[in-house]
């Protein structure tokens, strides 16, 4: 009889997250697969079209049986997003009461909120079965420096929650070793906690971009910086109209152009800052696109850029869009430390800077602009080298049926 999983994530199918082709990989290795999420609104924060509260509630998407809870969307303030975590973990606690589905095991997929995780830590001691967290975003120090929470009282309290889900997981694995270090330090055993990176789906990989039929990105002589995914604080992108205006006092207003693919709840006041920045003519906003699609925009750019806010917990995390970056083999600027920066430059597969300091950013645009196409080229061959080393898809899904017994 094949293993049944039971995953636990706020956000999946059509929301874009790893989760959805980790979930596949396992259908396809024969496991049974069942989705605890959300109806989908992320990030644009409302209910994508055709799903509501009492539409599509159920689903199989390619052998995935999907159950969506009863949530209230995200929408884009502070108040509407906390509500949208609360529902999610009252539909959990209601659900688990009630459900007769019968799983061997629970998996966890947590980003942003951790309180996400509570239904499947109940599901999994109700049944008595393993549970295991893969955390994304650590918390509560996530809500402090990314959020901006400071009150004792709160942190303490999203504390106690964490330290309570951490004890009832039986493996918590975790995308970056920073996190490993962080996760102990909350008296976790060492032996509990095991190093799984993130991979890239297998439509990540370099194109010719003379046989790509998009045309989002111009072909011109300008050099096209891409960046891709979500719009929100903790990308830092706030800096990049400072990029760009010191950049046009150095006279490249016609040799550098952004494009910047996505949505989020920063895109708006972004747009707004480059137009009253005088900067518009050096920007591309192009609306969310496919998963699928992103391959062939990276193709059509020079360089890939990958940009986080200044915070100590930004510099443990590895963020997912550098493992796509890399398997697109494309050079990298990467506005980042800690993590982040070790990878590109250990990788030989870009330059970096400094997060939040929008000088030396212009200064390494200029550079990287500046060189033989022939040295970009072995860069973005560097990348794809150190993706396939390691971050290989299927060695990572070998690890983990080790934990399902397969």
């Amino acid at each position: 009889m094949n293993k049944h999983i039971l995953v636990v994530s706020q956000y999946f199918y059509p929301e874009e997250f790893r989760i959805n082709d980790i979930c596949q990989e396992w259908v396809k290795r024969g496991y049974k697969v069942t989705v605890v999420t959300g109806i989908p609104n992320y990030p644009g924060g409302k209910f994508f079209k055709g799903y509501g509260l009492f539409s599509r509630r159920k689903e199989n998407h390619n052998g995935i049986e999907i159950i969506r809870l009863p949530i209230l969307p995200r929408l884009k303030n502070p108040v509407t997003l906390s509500l949208n975590y609360l529902s999610f973990v009252v539909s959990g606690y209601l659900w688990k009461l009630t459900t007769k589905i019968n799983a061997d095991y629970v998996f966890v997929f947590e980003v942003s909120p951790m309180t996400q995780a509570l239904p499947g830590v109940w599901y999994a001691r109700k049944n008595n079965i393993p549970c295991y967290l893969y955390v994304q975003d650590l918390w509560p120090e996530n809500v402090e420096t990314v959020a901006g929470i400071t009150n004792g009282l709160i942190l303490n309290a999203i504390g106690r929650m964490v330290d309570y889900i951490y004890r009832h997981c039986s493996m918590i694995f975790v995308p970056s070793r920073s996190f490993a270090e962080a996760i102990r330090g909350r008296g976790v055993p060492e032996g509990k906690i095991e190093y799984w990176p993130q991979y890239a789906e297998d439509f990540y990989k370099p194109l010719d971009k003379n046989f790509v039929s998009s045309k989002k990105i111009p072909q011109d002589s300008v050099f096209n910086i891409t960046f891709a995914g979500n719009i929100g604080y903790a990308q830092g992108l706030e800096i990049l109209p400072r990029v760009a205006a010191n950049l046009k006092q150095r006279g490249y207003l016609e040799k550098i152009r952004f494009n910047i693919i996505g949505d989020g709840r920063y895109k708006d006041t972004l747009m707004d800052i480059v137009v009253e920045s005088g900067v518009d003519s050096m920007f591309n906003f192009i609306p969310r696109q496919p998963a699928r699609q992103i391959p062939e925009l990276m193709a059509t750019s020079d360089a890939a850029l990958l940009c986080l806010a200044d915070s100590s917990i930004l510099e443990m995390t590895i963020p997912a869009k550098l493992q796509s970056y890399l398997a697109c083999g494309l050079p990298i600027i990467a506005s980042a430390s800690g993590e982040t920066k070790r990878i590109v430059l250990e990788s030989e597969a870009g330059v970096c800077c400094n997060p939040g300091d929008y000088v030396q950013l212009a200064d390494v645009i200029v550079d990287l602009s500046s060189r033989a196409s022939e040295e970009l080229q072995r860069m973005g061959d560097n990348a794809r080298k150190y993706y396939d080393e390691h971050f290989a898809k299927n060695r990572l899904l070998d690890r983990m049926d080790y934990y399902f017994g397969a």
